[in-house]
């Protein structure tokens, strides 16, 4: 184009780019015990699947409004080991990777296997289906399916109460630990103690898993108590009134308190059998220790390479960093008591034994309701046998009389005989039959009573 007065030249703008003034970035702090298990722990839920949060001792806070609930997602509480609680909202595979659990595990938490009782144990979590209380354990933090049910809520306040006291032990002890890469000593609440030691002091209280296992079987145990004792409460005054009056309202009270006693023994004895099954099968019991094997493989990650030994203080508290002789020792040692599941069993038998005592209070009031039965049985055969006797006695009597009846139909044909023309005849002839049919009367009762036929 050439330079006319209507040609135009587009001015060429260049836009430059503001220098990034680069924030230097701070070093970053070494973690301290308190830090450090949060560290360890799987990454917190997003923000569109977040709903609520709250305190260890307070409820749970409701929040913004988040994202679309996502297709398939379920309510879940999370609890970590500190007692912090949010309500979340996770799909299926969000939780397959958080728990690294396979996607059948999860069928069992499903309506289908409703009042069931089973307790599976993974490479990383727990998978708990107990009555009402279905959840996923890890050694870090618990996810709780459907909280809001009124039944549920009783575990989690539970939860509420007793984690936060339970992992009071783990933070002052941990608050001052601090490791010297030379020696072979741990920091606990400012008192130095050889490496065994302190893993002794350290085992001394129940893992996480097993608290929460212990607070559901005690919710669980304690929530069977109390239908067993509503159970008791309503059972005996309908059965005294059975047994005073049979009557088929009566009847139908107990039939639907025993169908109800039924139920309730089926569950007892479904929780009741999985704790058996637990109890009876060592490697089962070791595969619980979620924490254990936790810490195994953390000791197995910091001796597989150099690298790792520079930051297995950072990977937990309750790990020193080690030298490589006394540390391969310690694991070892360790793995030696990996068939150690005397508190595992010393928990479970104690619930076993509750559990036992309430199918017992179960089978007594059944065994109440069969004597009953029995009774009321033994009163109807009573008044059966009452029946069948009035009905001999009216036979005997039927008999009796037939025999007059056929006497009388004789002398009542029109057959001429010479007793007709006699006065004062048919007074006497009348008498002595009506005698006679009483004789015969008296004589068959007195055989039957003779054998015993009729009661006397």
């Amino acid at each position: 184009m050439g330079k006319g007065p209507f040609s135009f030249r587009r001015p060429s703008i260049r836009r430059r780019r503001p220098k990034s003034t680069a924030v230097p970035q701070s070093p970053k702090p070494i973690p301290t015990a308190g830090a450090v298990a949060s560290s360890s722990s799987p990454p917190p839920p997003s923000t569109g699947n977040l709903i609520g949060g709250g305190g260890g001792g307070g409820g749970v806070v409701a929040a913004g409004k988040g994202k679309k609930k996502a297709a398939g997602a379920r309510l879940w509480m999370r609890f970590d080991a500190m007692g912090v609680s949010e309500l979340v909202e996770y799909d299926k595979s969000t939780i397959i990777k958080r728990a690294s659990i396979p996607a059948r595990d999860l069928r069992i938490l499903g309506p289908v296997f409703s009042h069931s009782s089973t307790i599976l144990a993974r490479e990383k979590a727990l998978v708990v289906n107990l009555e009402f209380i279905k959840a996923i354990v890890t050694a870090e933090e618990v996810l709780i399916l459907d909280p809001l049910q009124q039944e549920v809520l009783q575990f989690v306040d539970q939860l509420r109460l007793q984690l936060p006291h339970k992992s009071a032990y783990k933070t002052q002890g941990a608050g001052a630990a601090d490791v010297n890469d030379s020696e072979t000593h741990v920091s606990t609440g400012g008192r130095w103690l050889p490496v065994p030691e302190a893993m002794e002091g350290l085992q001394c209280e129940l893992p996480f898993e097993f608290q929460v296992l212990e607070i559901a079987l005690e919710v669980v145990c304690s929530f069977l108590d109390k239908s067993v004792a509503e159970l008791e409460t309503d059972a005996y005054p309908v059965l005294d009134e059975l047994a005073r009056n049979v009557s088929t309202k009566n009847l139908e009270h107990v039939r639907s308190l025993k169908s109800n006693l039924t139920r309730l023994l089926a569950r007892v004895q479904k929780v009741r059998d999985e704790i058996e099954h637990l109890l009876d099968d060592n490697e089962d019991m070791s595969n619980l220790y979620l924490t254990r094997k936790w810490i195994q493989n953390q000791q197995l990650e910091a001796l597989s390479g150099g690298a790792a030994s520079n930051s297995i203080t950072t990977i937990s508290p309750r790990l020193p960093r080690l030298s490589s002789n006394r540390s391969a020792s310690l694991v070892s040692s360790h793995n030696l008591d990996d068939d150690d599941v005397e508190d595992l069993e010393m928990l479970l038998e104690a619930y076993f034994m509750q559990l036992d005592g309430t199918r017992n209070k179960i089978l007594s009031v059944r065994e109440y309701i069969d004597d009953t039965e029995d009774y009321v049985n033994i009163q109807l055969d009573n008044q059966r046998n009452e029946l069948i006797q009035l009905q001999l006695t009216l036979t005997i009597a039927s008999f009796a009389i037939a025999v007059e009846t056929l006497v009388a139909g004789w002398f009542g044909m029109n057959i001429p005989f010479t007793w007709n023309n006699k006065e004062g005849i048919f007074e006497i002839f009348v008498g002595g039959i009506t005698v006679g049919c009483v004789l015969i009367f008296l004589l068959i009762l007195g055989y039957a009573r003779w054998k015993k036929l009729i009661g006397s």
